[in-house]
């Protein structure tokens, strides 16, 4: 008795609120089979890019974290080789430096000794020049003399008299 009352009571009910079985019955059906269609061939798709674009976005992240763990390790990688490269070149500056200082001091040796026999070689000129102007000047002081011995005897000197006087004259001047 209760379902048939209860039935009785949704008719009444339906009737009431103007309700059409047959349209109803058929628009749930029209309703059914959308809602069908629309998930087999919309919702079922959206999902699915939905998913893959979950899968994709967890993989972006994976691989974000990959990249900067990659990242760091070329940057220390990086900071080891700048390290390498600053102590290779101060040792190149240090090992310039000294070849620097070397090459100085070579080169200060041979100018040292390049003035060195600049100096000699004037010494050695200027003795030979003070030779020379020392023989110049005993030639024309024995010249001198010679003609001023004729002068004051008044008699014309033989060329024996003249060599005498004049190794006479030289023996006669000394040197400095």
């Amino acid at each position: 008795m209760y379902p048939v009352m209860l039935a009785s009571m949704v008719g009444d009910t339906a009737k009431q609120f103007g309700v059409d079985w047959p349209h109803f019955i058929a628009q749930l059906v029209s309703f059914s089979i959308v809602c069908f269609l629309l998930y087999k061939f919309a919702y079922s798709r959206v999902l699915a890019m939905l998913a893959d674009r979950r899968k994709t976005i967890t993989e972006g992240l994976a691989n974000a974290k990959t990249i900067k763990a990659e990242l760091a390790r070329t940057e220390a990688d990086r900071e080891v080789v700048l390290a390498q490269a600053n102590t290779e070149a101060a040792a190149l500056v240090q090992e310039a430096r000294t070849v620097a200082a070397r090459v100085k001091e070579q080169e200060t040796q041979k100018a040292i000794a390049a003035a060195e026999q600049i100096m000699v070689k004037a010494r050695e000129a200027a003795a030979r020049e003070h030779e020379r102007m020392l023989a110049e000047l005993k030639r024309e002081v024995g010249r001198l003399v010679v003609q001023t011995t004729a002068t004051v005897t008044g008699k014309i000197l033989t060329p024996q008299d003249q060599q005498r006087l004049t190794d006479e004259t030289t023996l006669q001047i000394k040197p400095g």
